[in-house]
């Protein structure tokens, strides 16, 4: 095997059929700084950024996005969807300046003969025209067979008709799609074994859905049978149950397979935070690589084995994707559990008062609490007497906000003995609030953290005067872990204001 067919490129799919996930329509802001990491940061080797002639909004969106490729001289590495519709297709994309075209065509005779309603040697001549006529303009075209995997499994004779009649106009590579999600890893790597027997020189990729969850391990056996690229979008966005996850395909190629490729791993992080806040579909705790709590050990003998040579610690580290171990507090938790977390805050304490901050933690969590690390250094003040909220007090917060007003805040506050008082404007309630907080910090030299994430946990069912949790995630510059506060009220606001002063009793309480 040579170094060049080790490496499996990596198309990414998210802005093109990622947005095809219900509910989701990102902005040209969006898109371009979508496009900026994957090429940038996370070295993904190319992106297909939309589909042609979709609307005008999406023309100026990839033109806006071309106009930054070039001026990075990366505008080979952007890739447009398009139709067999001769010169359509291409003159839109002579409009954007988008120079790859993946052009749709019907894998799958059941799609070509109801669908199309044509038969192959017509839609061979379609296809022809088309990428004779975007060649002839400049324009690279690889192909798309719609609907590959049915074909294959129904129409074998077809597909290898198509690849030996197509293969000979100008096209790069071939993408086989299991547009619906339906092969299983036998059936993908028999399939491809016998394509690529039968033409060895052609670019093959796949395109691969996730309706049995099997994704991950399609991808596994088709590059194993010789694909040369795979089509990922970040978060398993997609139609349906999604497309072929890039976290965890790029993971399961790096540690089960021969093959490498251009991804950075430390990237993959903030790659699946920032499409899932530019998508607004937030991807699960458990998810696989960038859940919240995938590097979570909840049981306290884990995180005794950990402590004792990393017994519990599989090959996915935290630390190749820019994370670390957590260690849950709850009923589960140990002494191992409390000496981790603690050293993540950089706290000692006797044997003594550890066994009893156990003990609390533990009755916590039998009464169903959330119990967070941050939450530690209240459970000790209580144990032993200490008062963390005498130095910072939040006296008062009166906000207004509605439609057509724009939302102001009034705060008072207490710290040290000493009262003050500020005003602010914002785009939200809360942003007014901390507007007005931050202008009584910078006046007491106080750094507050940037916020991360803030997330709003309704009981389901709930009347509408239920406790609502505000959990408010703060990044603090040059730390790995991040600061989690919780504020509980029946009214948002309030709840979330109670999050954030609970942020300074703690950076208060460990100055």
């Amino acid at each position: 095997m040579t170094e060049s067919n080790s490496t499996i490129e990596i198309l990414d799919v998210t802005l093109r059929d990622g947005e095809q996930t219900n509910g989701v329509s990102f902005s040209w802001q969006q898109k371009l700084n979508i496009t900026k990491h994957l090429l940038m940061d996370l070295k993904t080797d190319r992106v297909e950024i939309a589909s042609a002639r979709v609307s005008p909004g999406e023309f100026e969106a990839v033109k806006k996005i071309v106009e930054w490729a070039k001026s990075e001289g990366l505008d080979d590495r952007i890739e447009i969807l398009g139709f067999v519709d001769y010169d359509k297709t291409v003159e839109w994309m002579k409009g954007t300046g988008v120079r790859v075209l993946n052009l749709l065509t019907k894998g799958s005779l059941n799609h070509l003969t109801n669908q199309l309603r044509k038969t192959p040697r017509e839609h061979f001549l379609d296809i022809q025209k088309t990428v004779e006529f975007a060649a002839a303009s400049g324009i690279a075209v690889n192909v798309y067979l719609e609907d590959w995997s049915n074909g294959y499994t129904h129409s074998r004779d077809y597909v290898l008709e198509y690849l030996d009649v197509v293969s000979k106009f100008p096209i790069q590579k071939f993408y086989l799609a299991d547009t619906l999600g339906v092969l299983s890893p036998f059936e993908v790597r028999t399939a491809i074994t016998d394509l690529v027997k039968e033409f060895p020189k052609l670019w093959f990729e796949f395109h691969g859905h996730n309706d049995y969850d099997l994704a991950v391990a399609n991808c596994l056996e088709a590059v194993s049978a010789g694909v040369r690229g795979l089509h990922v979008a970040v978060n398993g966005l997609g139609e349906r149950a999604g497309n072929s996850p890039l976290e965890a395909v790029v993971t399961a190629i790096h540690d089960k397979t021969k093959f490498k490729t251009s991804i950075v791993e430390k990237e993959i992080t903030n790659a699946s935070r920032l499409v899932a806040v530019f998508s607004g579909k937030r991807i699960s705790d458990n998810r696989p690589i960038v859940g919240e709590d995938v590097f979570t050990q909840t049981a306290g003998v884990h995180a005794d084995g950990d402590k004792k040579g990393n017994l519990y610690a599989n090959p996915i580290l935290p630390e190749r994707f820019g994370r670390s171990r957590v260690y849950a507090l709850g009923k589960l938790a140990g002494k191992a559990s409390i000496t981790e977390n603690l050293k993540q805050l950089g706290m000692v304490l006797s044997p003594e008062i550890e066994k009893k901050v156990l003990e609390r933690v533990i009755e916590l969590g039998d009464q169903n609490k959330t119990v967070t690390k941050e939450d530690l250094p209240y459970i000790i003040s209580d144990i032993t007497g200490e008062n963390l909220e005498a130095s910072f007090r939040i006296e008062s917060c009166t906000v207004t906000s509605g439609i057509g007003v724009k939302p102001k805040a009034e705060v008072k506050v207490n710290f040290q003995g000493k009262d003050y008082a500020a005003k602010g404007e914002g785009d939200g309630g809360y942003d007014a609030f901390m507007n007005a907080l931050g202008k009584i910090l910078k006046e007491l030299n106080i750094q507050i953290p940037k916020l991360y994430d803030y997330e709003v946990r309704i009981p389901p069912g709930g009347n509408t005067n239920a406790l609502v949790e505000t959990v408010i995630t703060w990044k603090v510059e040059g730390e790995t872990h991040p600061i989690r506060t919780i504020g509980i009220d029946s009214d948002q606001q309030v709840a979330a204001v109670k999050a954030t002063e609970r942020l300074l009793h703690i950076l208060l309480g460990n100055v």
